[in-house]
């Protein structure tokens, strides 16, 4: 055998070998990512629970239409609220991500409902679906909050982080009870976002791989990736919009974030935040952060003068 035919056989044998692994691998680093538990957020020292932060807060339990227990918490508006906003966490995080959030919007008069996403928290759920069915779940959400008649919903509004930003834009594409969304540090689509993580862990750019991965996790979970199009789906959103991202971050690209605005119908808003990364996106923003997120659901939520 010459020296050139060995070097085909090992470069075959390697990618075949690869290609097994990810086989085996990939569906379940995509489908299944890893659950932050309650030990990481007290690691950090943030608050555990609304009541850590002096809200008041309503355990509540959903069930999805194919049986999936979303664990939830409701904080309640004082008086009259100025509207409800839902809180969407991002991958791997859980709902006590957003309790900084709800602090921030129960003091402007606001409803809070903040959830583990399926899969994630304390949620059940086999599979991670980035937005296919999570978007319905959203919904389930909100069906939920305007059936009570103990609760003053007003206008609904969508605050999504991350894989959550991808959910927001995809469940106001198809709720119209959704009146106003922010969606930070989104990407464009799963397949592109699959490709850039695919780079960072394996070093391999070649796309059979992610369509390797992406056509066996379809499989198992019953989905359709190419569906998971904040780009797409975001066209089909005619609300107001405010599309934020760090110009730092590394994990999703912030030209994601210019694709999807570029793509939105007005009125839309975007702001970058600079020298922001994926995960320090509020306090690089500083004050001005939750002032301008506030400020934005305080111009479109609601219908009538603050409480």
């Amino acid at each position: 055998m010459t020296l050139l035919a060995a070097l085909v056989v090992v470069i075959i044998a390697f990618m075949a070998f690869v290609s097994a692994m990810l086989f085996v691998i990939g569906p379940v680093m995509l489908l299944q990512p890893y659950r932050r538990t309650i030990d990481y957020y007290r690691r950090l020292g943030a608050p555990l629970h609304p009541r850590d932060a002096g809200l008041p807060c309503e355990e509540v339990t959903l069930q999805t239409p194919d049986g999936i227990a979303l664990s939830c918490w409701l904080v309640k508006a004082e008086g009259r609220a100025r509207g409800t906003v839902i809180y969407l966490h991002g991958l791997s995080e859980s709902k006590i991500a957003g309790i900084p959030m709800a602090k921030a919007l129960h003091a402007r008069g606001y409803n809070v409902f903040l959830y583990d996403a399926r899969r994630h928290g304390l949620s059940g759920g086999t599979y991670c679906t980035y937005g296919y069915y999570e978007k319905y779940d959203a919904s389930t959400a909100i069906n939920s909050l305007v059936s009570r008649e103990d609760l003053d919903v007003g206008r609904i509004g969508v605050f999504g982080n991350s894989m959550g930003a991808a959910v927001a834009i995809q469940v106001a594409s198809i709720d119209s009870r959704v009146r106003a969304v922010v969606a930070e540090s989104g990407f464009a689509s799963l397949r592109t976002v699959f490709d850039d993580y695919q780079k960072r862990m394996v070093k391999l750019p070649w796309h059979y791989l992610r369509n390797l991965v992406i056509r066996r996790s379809e499989q198992i979970a019953g989905f359709k990736a190419s569906a998971v199009s904040p780009l797409e789906a975001v066209r089909s959103v005619h609300v107001p919009i405010l599309i934020a991202h760090g110009t730092a971050d590394e994990r999703i690209k912030a030209a994601y974030s210019e694709l999807v605005f570029k793509n939105a119908n007005d009125p839309k808003e975007l702001w970058l935040i600079p020298d922001a990364s994926h995960h320090d996106v509020a306090e690089k923003g500083g004050s001005a952060y939750m002032n301008r997120i506030c400020a934005f659901f305080d111009t479109h939520l609601p219908t009538t003068s603050s409480p």
